[in-house]
């Protein structure tokens, strides 16, 4: 792996505040250092309370320990009226007490307990030589081209493939999926694909009543909680949830690669230690923090670290913040594929630890495992862009050149 750059020095403590209002504006975290602003905050005010504006008002918390607490404590910290930061303009989200992402216990654990066949060790290990597939698939069909962009070319279409399989998506509509996910989703602008995308679903969900198979679908339309049947909204919504949660793992594999290739030294550990892939792995995930923040909403008055949190508050957990706490990590700015101990919060923790993660670690292993089979070099070929966004974290064009061996 060839680098043009090298990974930036750790920025300095601040010995003043920052403009802390950048927080929520996505051109800082697609063209600045949202890590400087939080390390600030991890020093200087880890609970800070933001006024009304774009915005409801809210609370930040920025250090591990906070951020664990909460996540652990869903009956005071409910998930339900939404877990990400929304224009006040727009409300509530919509799903609330619905889907996965916004249920509380105990309808969480009832819901969660619908698909979790899916995403258990046993079934993963069972998906694994179908996700080796995709991926030799997949580079086979970008080996030769002069300039890959890394996001959509591989990162996105492993995504999409892997859980359309699971959905019971045929595979002649993989790209079509593919493709009305990036619109909907990645771009955030396209009505036209969103209404595609559900369409899509509905009819899918139309053929399960009828035929039922082996698939995420069939499950969620023939599970039950207390007896009763999900409605078919719930069904569609959490179809919907599922299917834009492979942003996360996009931009979590693809920020992976941008960080090898800012330190290929790296790369050529792993490709001399396979035995470190996974641990290469969790240094990902906990690097990348691709689910940037997760909020909650309190259910009653309660206290973090002096400061008076009051029922309906909202608080937002800034994971990427709490996976770089000086603190809990040693050179917490420093890619290490060997950390050890790496507790990171990447995937979450207690009721809402990610569904996927078996699935997501799998994915990734094998990915980079292929590259290192089939790819000489990687190296790259452009500069590459965030995306714009305080929700979600990673490139959204890395543009890369490939030599098989």
């Amino acid at each position: 792996m060839r680098s043009t750059s090298h990974a930036a020095e750790p920025t300095r403590l601040l010995d003043e505040p920052v403009c802390l209002h950048r927080l929520t504006d996505p051109v800082l975290h697609a063209e600045g250092d949202p890590h400087r602003v939080w390390r600030w905050m991890r020093h200087h005010a880890p609970v800070l309370r933001h006024p009304d504006g774009d915005l409801p008002a809210f609370w930040s918390l920025t250090r591990y320990e906070d951020v664990r607490a909460v996540y652990r404590d869903p009956e005071t910290f409910s998930s339900r009226r939404g877990v990400l930061l929304r224009p006040a303009y727009r409300g509530e989200d919509p799903g609330g007490g619905m889907t996965l992402a916004l249920t509380d216990p105990p309808r969480h654990r009832q819901l969660r307990a619908v698909v979790a066949g899916w995403f258990t060790t046993r079934s993963v290990r069972w998906l694994e030589e179908s996700m080796r597939d995709s991926v030799r698939a997949i580079l086979a069909r970008v080996v030769d081209e002069p300039v890959v962009d890394f996001v959509q070319d591989v990162a996105g279409r492993l995504s999409m493939y892997l859980i359309g399989s699971i959905m019971g998506v045929a595979e002649h509509d993989h790209e079509k999926l593919f493709r009305w996910t990036n619109e909907a989703f990645e771009a955030g602008v396209s009505l036209a694909a969103h209404q595609e995308l559900m369409h899509y679903f509905i009819g899918l969900m139309e053929r399960r009543l009828v035929e039922p198979a082996d698939d995420l679908v069939s499950a969620l339309l023939g599970g039950t909680i207390d007896g009763a049947l999900l409605t078919e909204e719930e069904v569609l919504l959490n179809c919907e949830n599922i299917v834009g949660a492979t942003e996360n793992g996009r931009l979590a594999i693809a920020g992976g690669m941008a960080a090898f290739l800012a330190r290929p030294d790296q790369w050529e550990r792993l490709g001399a230690d396979r035995s470190l892939l996974p641990t290469a792995v969790e240094e990902v995930l906990r690097w990348t923090s691709s689910a940037t923040h997760s909020m909650r909403t309190a259910t009653r008055d309660c206290v973090i670290r002096d400061q008076r949190i009051a029922a309906g508050d909202r608080v937002v957990l800034w994971v990427a913040s709490a996976n770089r706490d000086e603190d809990v990590f040693v050179s917490p700015d420093h890619f290490d594929i060997g950390r050890t101990p790496n507790r990171h919060l990447a995937l979450g923790i207690g009721e809402h630890f990610c569904l996927g993660a078996t699935l997501a670690r799998a994915q990734m292993r094998i990915l980079y495992s292929e590259l290192l089979d089939r790819i000489r070099l990687i190296e790259p070929a452009g500069p590459a862009h965030r995306v714009r966004s305080i929700a979600v974290a990673g490139p959204e064009t890395l543009p890369i050149r490939l030599t098989p061996r």
